[in-house]
Order: structure tokens, then sequence, then C-alpha cells
């Protein structure tokens, strides 16, 4: 299913756990050490250096782009690291989460609590995925390094459902 980041904020009731998807539109990267600063900015009542609702979050640290490239390699991240700041930003708007690995009861939990979805790009292929970033520039944190946020434009991305909004998942426990 080819899909908008925007439409897939309405399929989301439809999506089911192991539904094929390919997103177009814009994405955001955080990983451990923005999570903390987004949460902490949060707790303290601060302004966020994006909107998190109906926004999409890819655990992604991704490499340097070379010349004439919107980024460098962009494979997912271990997505269980951020499991404990992921109920509160699903809280605060976000609607899927991008990664690799199995989820916490906590947040499978949060994901039906606010009617979102868990995706999972395959791991090893970052250098493809690369290829699907069109656009990609550096939004904040950028002292973080390959962990700052970056907004991605991507097209065609390939994610697979992988916990749907009714809590359903493909990881056998």
């Amino acid at each position: 299913m080819n899909i908008t980041t925007e439409q897939l904020i309405t399929q989301i009731p439809k999506l089911k756990a192991g539904d094929k998807v390919e997103l177009s539109g814009t994405i955001y990267t955080a990983r451990d050490a923005a999570h903390k600063r987004l949460v902490e900015m949060i707790n303290k009542g601060k302004t966020l250096p994006f909107d998190l609702e109906n926004s999409i979050i890819y655990y992604c640290g991704p490499c340097p782009a070379k010349p004439g490239k919107a980024i460098g390699s962009c494979g997912p991240t271990t997505s269980s690291r951020m499991d404990a700041y992921t109920p509160l930003l699903l809280s605060k708007g976000v609607k899927a989460t991008i990664g690799k690995g199995p989820r916490s009861k906590e947040v499978i939990k949060s994901l039906q609590t606010n009617h979102a979805v868990y995706l999972v790009a395959t791991g090893g292929i970052g250098a493809l995925l690369s290829t699907k970033v069109k656009k990609s520039e550096i939004i904040a944190f950028k002292d973080l390094g390959t962990e700052a946020i970056y907004r991605f434009e991507v097209v065609d991305f390939p994610v697979i459902v992988a916990v749907d909004s009714k809590g359903k998942e493909i990881f056998i426990r």
C-alpha cells in the first residue's frame, strides 16, 4: 500500500499487523538522546522543535550525506531503547514510530490508547533506505551529531506494520 504520511493518520484504524506500507511525506528522526531532551522539554512546558500532533518518528541516527545525496545510510535503531519515552510522546500526538524489534507491553498498550501504530523498517539496508530520502535537514539538537533530530522528506519508504492500533503484533514471544 502506497500512502502519504498524512493518509497514514486516517488509515491507522484499518492497518493490520503485517501490512506492508510505502510511505511518502514528512518523518522525523530521533534516537535516545533526542527522546530524553524532548521529554525534558515537555515536562518543563517548553516549545518543541516540531509539532508532535500526527507526527511520525523514525528511530534513526543517519550517516552524513555523500555529495549529491540527501542523507547517508539511515537504517533503523532498536526501538526498545525508546520505550521509556514513547508513551508520553504518543499521548502528545505522535501517531507512528518506525524502528526495529519488539516493543514493551506498556508501549503496545499506549499504541492502543492513543490510536497509533508501530512500524518496522528492515535492519541492515540503511544504504537502500537512504535512497528513499529525498530531502533532509537538521531541525534540533545539532550538538548530538547523528542523534540530532532531522526532518526527512521520503518517497516510497518501505515499512511493515509491526503493532497495529488494536495491539496485535507480528512478533512471537
